[in-house]
């Protein structure tokens, strides 16, 4: 075991085999280098689909052409603008960096005389042979102990689930955990039109910081993703297999396990308009009782799904959904999503609010360089969820990963907007956001459907179900402030100082303020979400 004292001193694991140029990136959320280009109208570019395939993106731009500059001392040179390790020859090449996230956080809370702080090691390596085979693959070795409102979450979670990552075993005396997780792919482009690619990761549909269709909130999963770029269309068919811990567990014994499959096909109307269809089925083990496995009826990639799932007894959880981008002056870009779930529109029209009218709305709007001050963004966005979405009457087929829902981290019954104001200076990024979110939790014995995870033949109610309503409203309000200094570009490294605020108020209680200061040295690879 490493203990505390082993906080700022990284064990890099330096293993030899993985890119000098990554296939796949995702975009941390406080990190977005090439939005403003691939939103530019001219480039026509498919942003909803995420991660984003690097020979696309280095098509339009180079993160090398936007934060990199040379220095004459070659060993500066080296730490701030290289690879720790890299190898480039004609047909192979691979590079080798660090990983890791080493954080402190105080609180003014009731344990604000207990120090947090996240002690991430670990490694991340990428190559390609050709132009035709690419592989990364990442692993991380993590002890945390957080002393604020983030351990509640966990709690909340159960299984000592955390966010976005794993779950943990007890890890010291003051409720520290120790957890790993790890990531990978390999992908293969034959052409133009085709992509391949096999991986245990994460993937997100749509232009917004949520998603209400497949979002990057839960951990990791193996996946198989087809993908097809043809004329003015991508087509993504992918997949995944997913597991589920309503059912209960025993020791030594595998998960339950559930699979999925997704069809996303996004058209460039115009230069200035994207739309796209959306549709997945979920399904596991316990709709008939047995081990049923993968079902070959969805392995067709040009079919859609929805007769298919009816066609076979209708057992399966299916939801559908659309999204669309509209572009005007080139960076003003107004997004949303549309996701149904179940829908009677004799219900709709009633106004009743029948439990059964799942669905969920996101309108939102992005602009960059406000009043023509280069790297100044604005983004808001608002997140509008019916109650009892993405729950099912089975356990396992809720629209959800191993405790974590796979849309939006609230689950269902909220409304929330989001805002965000990111300047980037040369290698400084600072960003302001602003959160606002009501949610309609559950009391002791009530199902008002905010809880993705209940069965939904146990509403409390079939009519009167209203958005943000339950046993218990919650309101919360979460402001955030980020600064932060890329050191390394090639991986992200970077210095960060934020400060943030949190407000509970509900029907029982009102929680005073949480007062939130945190201080980090990481690379920054992925999105792990504390606003909840």
């Amino acid at each position: 075991m490493v203990n505390k004292k082993t906080l700022f001193f990284p064990l890099l694991f330096l293993c030899a085999y993985c890119s000098a140029q990554v296939n796949s990136i995702y975009q941390n959320a406080s990190f977005q280098p090439y939005d403003r280009y691939l939103y530019n109208s001219d480039n026509r570019f498919h942003t909803s689909v995420k991660p984003y395939d690097m020979t696309e993106v280095n098509a339009i731009v180079s993160i090398d052409s936007l934060y990199t500059k040379e220095c004459k001392n070659k060993i500066v040179n080296y730490l701030l603008n290289k690879d720790i390790i890299h190898y480039d020859a004609k047909d192979f090449s691979f590079s080798i960096n660090p990983s890791f996230n080493f954080e402190l956080s105080q609180h003014n809370g009731e344990n604000n005389e207990e120090l947090g702080w996240i002690n991430d090691r670990g490694v991340f390596i990428n190559g390609n042979i050709t132009d035709k085979v690419y592989f990364y693959t990442a692993f991380h070795e993590i002890q945390s102990n957080y002393s604020d409102y983030r351990r509640d979450r966990i709690k909340e979670l159960g299984h000592n689930t955390i966010p976005g990552v794993s779950r943990g075993k007890a890890f010291g005396d003051k409720g520290g955990l120790d957890y790993a997780y790890a990531e990978g792919y390999v992908s293969y482009i034959p052409n133009q039109y085709f992509r391949f690619q096999l991986g245990h990761g994460k993937n997100f549909i749509g232009d917004g910081y949520r998603s209400l269709l497949l979002s990057d909130n839960a951990q990791n999963y193996p996946y198989f993703k087809l993908t097809t770029n043809v004329w003015n269309l991508k087509y993504v068919m992918m997949w995944s297999q997913q597991y589920y811990l309503e059912n209960g567990h025993l020791g030594n014994t595998r998960y339950n396990e559930r699979w999925n499959v997704m069809h996303y096909l996004d058209w460039s109307v115009t230069k200035w308009l994207n739309v796209a269809f959306f549709e997945t089925i979920n399904w596991g083990d316990d709709t008939v009782g047995t081990d049923r496995g993968f079902e070959f009826n969805y392995i067709n990639p040009c079919v859609f799904l929805r007769p298919v799932e009816f066609s076979i007894g209708s057992p399966d959880n299916c939801l559908m959904g659309l999204t669309g981008k509209l572009t005007l002056w080139k960076n003003h870009v107004f997004y949303g999503q549309l996701v149904l779930d179940e829908f009677k529109f004799d219900e709709f029209k009633k106004h009743s609010g029948w439990w059964g009218s799942k669905y969920g709305l996101q309108a939102g709007y992005k602009t960059f360089d406000i009043a023509g001050l280069k790297n100044l963004d604005f983004q808001t966005e608002v997140n509008y969820v019916r109650p009892f979405i993405y729950s099912h009457f089975t356990y396992s087929q809720n629209y959800a990963h191993a405790g974590q829902a796979l849309a939006h981290p609230r689950g269902a019954n909220f409304y929330e907007s989001v805002s965000f104001l990111r300047y980037n200076w040369k290698r400084f990024f600072f960003e302001a956001k602003y959160e606002y979110l009501v949610y309609g939790r559950d009391t002791a014995g009530t199902n008002y459907g905010g809880d993705i995870f209940k069965l939904y033949q146990t509403r409390t109610q079939e009519y009167d179900n209203i958005i943000g309503k339950g046993g218990n409203q919650e309101r919360i309000s979460y402001k955030d402030l980020n600064v932060s200094y890329m050191i390394n570009p090639k991986m992200n490294m970077r210095l960060s100082l934020g400060v943030s605020n949190r407000h509970v108020k509900s029907q029982i209680a009102d929680e005073k303020d949480q007062w939130l200061f945190m201080l980090g040295f990481k690379t920054s690879l992925d999105n792990f979400y504390y606003d909840f």
